[in-house]
């Protein structure tokens, strides 16, 4: 039996030794890869960029969930009211002229690393919408369903090796509207989705790590029987194409469970523990640093998500204990450790969140959503570091200086992933759908 399952679907709970057999899902090994690694030969001639450009650029997107508030991190406001300014005092960072508020000590301390943009208006103050809108660069739309950026990343530029390419850490992403989904582009280019932690002692990777009591020898003796079972299949089928197409999906699948660069790329134990120390010892930063080793390890394109940020009531508190402390540790440490690597030119680093919170705090202490004024960050692949751009009014209620919108970002990903302007993809009904419609935001070029 040959049984194909959607990406939503994923599970490796209750496994019997006849589901093991039905590799539709990998069964025994958790793995529900066919449809995504259908995309293995699908983009592979798109591997040189529009622009010329062969250098293989990869991405690192933080995707703080619910809507960071621009006013208590990035673009404080010292000198207004106390019912704008918030509970937060600013200082110094690196830039001279700059300053944060004080919970961002580490990123003040490194701000000569990225680039902070805070003319970037959101045009948007809904959850839901804003995770496809700011995901994708499209606003949304019922009819067309837009892609995320690694789907896109997937579509064009297919496998690197046998790791997909794309991959998104924790599942802080609302999928109502589609965000952080392929969209119109198919299933197979969805993110392989990990939801395990990788700060555990016994951190798994469902869908890659055989169930207990399962070792690779078992996995090839269950490989020859279902062949001695599909034989029997195919001689009352009169589809031999179909069969060879199904073949070389359950190939790619099997040979990325097999290869070595998979078991080594979530090898996280191996890394060196003052380096697991200096990300920190908790979900984000053991994200952060997965999120290394799997563009190391061939991956194109990794989202790293984390949920907490609709901070309507005891904003102040929340972002303080226990928000930006995760992110000011390990972001920061992200980019040294890049760098430290040769890795920063080849690889994009971006944060961005669903919009911003209001300039008046309310009456429970927190800020509501705010659809004119936000901030957003990029570091490698060219960003040029150590810059600020835009501003906002002395309240960050409007843009009033260099404003970009969430179409300008994409673009500005897309750009430096190698990806050009006037990508056309084809809806299921054969419409043709032009997936980029933004402007590059040029001092970030």
């Amino acid at each position: 039996m040959l049984r194909f399952t959607s990406g939503s679907s994923r599970s490796c709970d209750g496994i019997s030794r006849r589901s093991f057999l039905e590799v539709g899902a990998l069964a025994g090994l958790g793995v529900a890869l066919p449809t995504l690694l259908a995309s293995r030969q699908s983009a592979l001639a798109n591997a040189t960029s529009a622009n010329g450009n062969t250098q293989d650029v990869n991405c690192i997107l933080i995707w703080t969930r619910g809507g960071t508030s621009h006013h208590d991190t990035f673009d404080p406001k010292p000198e207004a009211p106390v019912s704008v300014r918030g509970e937060f005092n600013v200082i110094d960072t690196a830039i001279p002229g700059i300053k944060f508020t004080e919970i961002c000590p580490n990123m003040a301390k490194e701000a000569q690393r990225f680039a902070l943009l805070r003319g970037w208006n959101p045009r948007n103050g809904s959850h839901g919408t804003a995770d496809q809108w700011v995901m994708s660069g499209r606003r949304f739309n019922q009819s067309v369903g837009y892609p995320t950026y690694g789907s896109v990343a997937s579509y064009y530029h297919g496998f690197k090796t046998s790791m997909p390419p794309f991959i998104q850490l924790g599942t802080n992403v609302d999928r109502r509207f589609g965000g952080g989904t392929a969209g119109i582009l198919g299933q197979e280019f969805n993110p392989f989705e990990i939801d395990a932690d990788p700060s555990q002692k016994k951190f798994t990777v469902r869908d890659i790590t055989p169930p207990g009591g399962i070792n690779m020898e078992r996995v090839g003796r269950r490989r020859k029987m279902l062949a001695v079972v599909d034989q029997l299949q195919r001689q009352a089928d009169l589809q031999p194409a179909a069969f060879r197409a199904v073949d070389e999906h359950y190939e790619t699948a099997l040979n990325m469970i097999t290869a070595p660069e998979t078991k080594q790329a979530f090898e996280i134990e191996q890394e060196d523990e003052k380096l697991r120390d200096a990300y920190g010892r908790h979900r984000f930063g053991q994200s952060c640093l997965m999120a290394r080793r799997l563009i190391e390890s061939g991956v194109r394109f990794v989202t790293v998500t984390d949920g907490g940020w609709d901070t309507h009531s005891n904003n102040f508190k929340s972002l303080k204990a226990t928000r930006i402390p995760p992110v000011d540790q390990a972001l920061p440490q992200l980019l040294i450790d890049l760098e430290q690597r040769g890795m920063l030119d080849t690889t994009l680093v971006c944060w961005l969140t669903d919009f911003g919170r209001t300039p008046n705090v309310n009456s429970a202490s927190g800020r509501d959503h705010w659809a004119t004024s936000g901030f957003a960050i990029m570091a490698g692949a060219g960003v040029p570091a150590g810059t600020v751009l835009g501003a906002t009014d002395d309240q960050g209620g409007v843009v009033v200086q260099d404003e970009y919108w969430s179409d300008d970002i994409a673009t500005t990903i897309y750009t430096k992933l190698g990806i050009p302007h006037d990508l056309i993809a084809r809806a299921p009904d054969g419409r043709p759908i032009r997936l980029i419609e933004g402007k590059p935001i040029r001092e970030w070029m």
